[in-house]
Order: C-alpha cells, then structure tokens, then sequence
C-alpha cells in the first residue's frame, strides 16, 4: 500500500518544501495539493461540506508553483494535483508548465483533475457551471495530446508543436462522486478515479469496471482521497485491490501538521 499525504498549501500553512521533506523522509509516497484559483466574495454558493467556508480555500497556492518547490527539495516523492480545475485553466500553458514540472522533477507528476463546485469561480473564467465537465473534457485530451504528439491536433485550435515532453505521459486522475457521468470520463480519458473521504467504493467498484469493458480498456486504478487512514481502513481498501491511498492533512503550521505526519507514518 502507498500512502501519500494532500494538504492546501497556504501563505499561512507549513512551507510547501518542509512539508515535501518531511514527508519524504518519513516514507511517504505522494504529495497532492488542491486548487482554486480565487474565491468571489459573493459567496453565492454554499460550502458543500456545510457551514462556513474554511480559510484555506481563499487562501489557496498555485499547485503548480507549489510543486515545483516541493520538487526541488525531493528526490523520489511524487507530485500531484489534487486536484487541478481544468475546465478554469488554459490548456496549451497548463500543458506546458506540467510537462515542465515533470522534466524538471524527473517524472514525478501526477495530475489530479477536478470539474469545480463553485458556481461563481467557474463562471469567471468565463466557463458556464453547466458545460464544466465538457470544457474540463475537451482540455485534458488537449493536454495530453501536446504531451504525446510532436503535432499536437487540438480541437478548434492550430495543429501545435510544444515542448518540453512530459519525462512520462502524467497519469491523469479524476476526482468527483460516483456516478455513470464520471465513470464514462474516467473510462474515456482517465488512469483513475480520486473518490474524496473513500466511501462507498465496494459498491462503487462494479458499475467502474463496467463503464472500462465498455470502453474496452484495463479497469482504473482507485485512490481514496483526503481520506483519515487507519491501520483497519487500509486494510480494508487492499481487499478492494486498491494500492494507493492518500491522506488528508490539516493546513497549518509546522507545529499542527508534523504531529499528524508522524500518526500516518506509523502506518507505513
């Protein structure tokens, strides 16, 4: 079982390059970080979690920038978007700065894609609530045909060329709820399925490997997400076959975050 760790990376948080040695020296396999690009202050949306909406997600890195510290201070932890809003993102930069990230870190990106629940966030990039999935559809395959092709083919744009090449073709993870919607993208276009927390997975499991033979495809790989492990859970998911878990830490300062570090690790 691998256990990597996510945490939203704030100007007020534990450094992002402490965090990523820390977690490397500890064994750890993965450090995820999630994105948003700016809050409105409207706030016309409701958390979904219920209640007031936590600091931290105003208060949000770039993921990307982010990583690229945490590359530098590691040799082996792989790094990971947990995960990138791709429907609020030009595809052709984004393409460029992860296939960087990825050079420069010797193959170590993953990339953890999200469709967005706030509203207002991902109608000021100009992208309708209701097309999100559509749009966050049309810009991995973007992507990843700029990772792939020495003439990328991009739909509604100029045939491209860009470098530099991922080390590696970055496997795309997407997260969201269960549901035929999100098995048919993951199916189409996704290495795997980020369920947040990890409930309901066994029942899950089925209508997943279904939605790959229909596609004709190897069944995707699954990682519970921000989830809180224990020894009895991680057991539990490797009766699912599942291999890789990733752990939810607070955001805080170093004095909050390694107390809880040090609690994962003894499951290691």
């Amino acid at each position: 079982m691998r256990l990597g760790v996510t945490m939203f990376a704030t100007d007020l948080a534990m450094p992002v390059q402490d965090l990523a040695r820390a977690a490397e020296e500890r064994g750890f396999d993965s450090l995820y970080l999630p994105e948003h690009t700016h809050i409105p202050a409207s706030r016309r949306t409701p958390y979904p979690a219920g209640g007031e909406l936590p600091e931290e997600y105003r208060r949000t890195l770039d993921p990307l920038v982010a990583l690229s510290f945490a590359a530098a201070a590691t040799t082996r932890l792989r790094l990971g978007t947990g995960i990138l809003l791709a429907a609020q993102r030009d595809p052709i930069v984004t393409a460029k700065a992860i296939a960087s990230l990825d050079l420069l870190s010797g193959g170590r990106t993953v990339v953890g894609v999200g469709f967005g629940w706030n509203v207002e966030e991902i109608e000021n990039h100009a992208v309708p609530y209701g097309r999100r999935r559509e749009v966050a559809r049309s810009n991995v395959l973007a992507m990843r045909a700029l990772w792939r092709d020495d003439v990328a083919v991009l739909e509604g744009r100029e045939p491209s060329w860009s470098w530099p090449k991922p080390v590696r073709m970055p496997p795309v993870y997407l997260g969201g709820a269960a549901g035929p919607k999100l098995f048919a993208h993951v199916a189409e276009y996704g290495d795997g399925w980020m369920p947040i927390g990890g409930r309901g997975i066994r029942e899950a499991l089925p209508a997943l490997r279904e939605a790959c033979e229909k596609a004709e495809r190897p069944m995707a790989e699954v990682i519970p997400f921000s989830t809180l492990p224990s020894r009895e859970k991680l057991d539990y998911y490797a009766t699912l076959g599942i291999t890789q878990v990733v752990a939810g830490l607070p955001s805080g300062p170093a004095d909050v975050v390694l107390p809880v570090l040090d609690t994962y690790a003894a499951l290691l």
